[in-house]
């Protein structure tokens, strides 16, 4: 076996460098040191443990949250020639037995294996009869209780370092803010481990936000037929009801549109989250229970028809898209309804205050970094402790600049009107307190009186949906907020009596169009490509989907789109070319280069 990690990354995994910090935590780990790594999605976490697995004596134990994350990763690493296992309910008794039989042989590299598996204390048990290498714990930022994904199984990874005290311990995430971190390091025992940050920056990444108007699933419809006609993605729901609904919607429309949720049935929640792995053009339908993990290069958007929760579950479920490294859509509508929903559901679940508070907390940064005019890449990475000098010129925001204007005046109403109309102790929504403003004399109104008010009528210089904008930008910025008790009614905060007396002036942005006049992101028809190459790439996909089919494994375990682009750029007619692209390690070169040099040569005789 290759010895040195140089080695192993470019004749195994096919890379001619290393990236970041992978040498350095590599070496650590070679050191038989903890750490704790955090890297963006698509950064090469993975190869942390990986190589450092293929030089130590011993098994490597990757503690993963997904059955289907497992297999994908095992075949990936099988196709390097890797001796690589899972163990997980989706195995037969005699298959476990065989993974254990390899085991005590020695003949596996790494074992993929579920957080509540490995702590029980009969496979605790079996792990001191074998040499075990590296714990590599990842998706590590479950272990926290103010992270975005909390798995309690994954608390009871403390008892590794109890019992293993002497095996390097590797903890691997792509989104921590700092007091994430700090807990992962305290709940896993890690206490004199280094922590590797190596950024949080996503430049494949598109981010764009715009307001939800009143038929969200036509604003989705637009996005995909202009810029995703015919890619894979995910689609993120607040409810189970609103993810059967818009699968449903979507498959009318004639997409390949597919739920996931927890409500389904565990068997329907596997074949589609297969499907979507393993097939060209799925869209998934999802609640957040889906994604963690995920491990498919070529999503090529994520879409969010409602808020998340926190920039860290909105930085996570972005992040699914484009881990090949190549463009990719980050899309999202909200609108004042989402923060109701989501502070009601807050306020009312058991958790402890303390908790609750810095939820809130989360939920109102989430919101101003919705409504905000400069640069959204620099303000999410700001939020993660890193500066980016200069605008992104990649986000919404960046590509066509907001306009903003003097709000301060028709503000100063908005907060008037909210505290007049909430008086006696009912909190009003901020649709009500809107046509107070514009002085409709409806039902609502007239029953609590509000037609008497000095504000009734006062607003008329603005639209129902330019009202809408200022009471969410009045929101985002902290002037007023939902009170969970009294259905989303909203109260003023302490910040509204600095611009209601005047002292202070607010600039509001401009609802602008949504469509951006630049080049798309859609990747299975390459925009730059000549029509001959667009027929090759088509080659060389179908060639990649006939390995793939024939050996039971989704196409980009054979290569990634990445590579398949290299080979149109290049068109490679010999092996030691072929050598040259990147993701091209010794296997995949002996099993697979023949094959796809064949559809090169062909297509150069036909069309050149």
């Amino acid at each position: 076996m290759t010895s040195t990690p140089h080695d192993i990354l470019q004749n195994i995994f096919g890379y001619p460098h290393f990236r970041n910090q992978q040498e350095k935590v590599i070496d650590h780990v070679l050191h038989n040191q903890d750490a704790l790594v955090l890297m963006p999605t698509g950064g090469g976490k993975s190869l942390c443990y990986q190589i450092p697995a293929l030089i130590k004596s011993g098994i490597t134990i990757v503690v993963s949250p997904l059955i289907a994350l497992m297999k994908d990763q095992v075949d990936a690493l099988q196709q390097l020639g890797i001796q690589a296992a899972f163990l997980n309910s989706s195995l037969t008794p005699q298959e476990k037995r065989d993974v254990t039989i390899q085991l005590q042989q020695g003949t596996l590299d790494l074992l993929y294996i579920a957080p509540e598996r490995l702590v029980t204390t009969h496979f605790l048990d079996f792990l001191h009869t074998i040499p075990v290498a590296l714990f590599a714990i990842d998706e590590a930022h479950c272990v926290s209780q103010w992270g975005h994904d909390f798995r309690p199984e994954y608390i009871q990874l403390a008892i590794l370092k109890e019992q293993f005290p002497h095996i390097p311990c590797l903890a691997l995430t792509a989104t921590a803010d700092e007091l994430t971190q700090n807990e992962i390091i305290t709940r896993l025992a890690l206490t004199n481990s280094k922590t590797f940050i190596t950024g949080f920056d996503r430049p494949n990444i598109r981010y764009s936000i715009v307001q939800k108007s009143k038929e969200p699933r036509r604003q989705l419809l637009n996005f995909l037929l202009s810029e995703h006609r015919h890619d894979s993605g995910i689609i993120y729901c607040l409810s189970r009801r609103k993810v059967d609904e818009t699968a449903e919607w979507l498959q009318e429309q004639g997409w390949n549109a597919l739920p996931y949720h927890a409500g389904l049935d565990y068997g329907i929640r596997q074949h589609h989250q297969e499907r979507f792995l393993r097939e060209d053009n799925i869209i998934i339908v999802a609640t957040v229970a889906f994604g963690m993990g995920i491990d498919k290069p070529d999503v090529r958007f994520v879409a969010h028809l409602d808020l998340p929760k926190s920039l860290e579950a909105y930085y996570q479920e972005t992040g699914r898209a484009g881990r090949d490294n190549l463009p990719a859509n980050a899309w999202m509508v909200y609108g004042l309804q989402d923060v109701v929903t989501l502070r009601r559901m807050l306020d009312s679940s058991d958790a402890p205050q303390q908790y609750k508070k810095i939820e809130q907390h989360k939920l109102e940064t989430m919101l101003g970094y919705c409504e905000l005019i400069t640069c959204r890449r620099q303000a999410l990475l700001a939020y993660f402790g890193e500066h980016l000098e200069e605008p992104c010129g990649n986000c919404d925001t960046c590509l066509t600049p907001v306009p903003t204007w003097d709000g301060t005046e028709v503000a100063q109403k908005a907060l008037s009107c909210i505290y007049r109309a909430g008086k006696n102790g009912i909190y009003f929504g901020a649709m009500h307190i809107i046509h107070i403003l514009l002085g409709k004399m409806n039902d609502k109104v007239l029953k609590h009186h509000h037609d008497k008010l000095s504000t009734f009528g006062i607003g008329t210089e603005l639209s129902e949906d330019q009202w809408r904008s200022v009471f969410r930008q009045l929101i985002a910025g902290g002037y007023a907020t939902a009170h969970a008790d009294h259905y989303g009614g909203l109260y003023l905060t302490p910040n509204a009596r600095p611009l209601l007396r005047g002292e202070k002036k607010i600039q509001l942005r401009k609802d602008i169009s949504t469509k951006i006049g630049t080049k798309k992101y859609s990747r299975s028809s390459r925009g730059d490509f000549t029509a001959k190459e667009e027929i090759l790439w088509e080659a060389l996909r179908q060639k990649r989907l006939e390995l793939a089919t024939t050996q039971n494994v989704p196409s980009y375990v054979i290569f990634h789109d990445s590579t398949l682009e290299e080979m149109v750029r290049h068109c490679p007619q010999s092996l030691h070319d072929f050598a040259k692209l990147s993701g091209v390690g010794r296997k995949k070169l002996n099993d697979y280069g023949a094959a796809f040099i064949a559809v090169i040569d062909e297509h150069l005789i036909t069309h050149d």
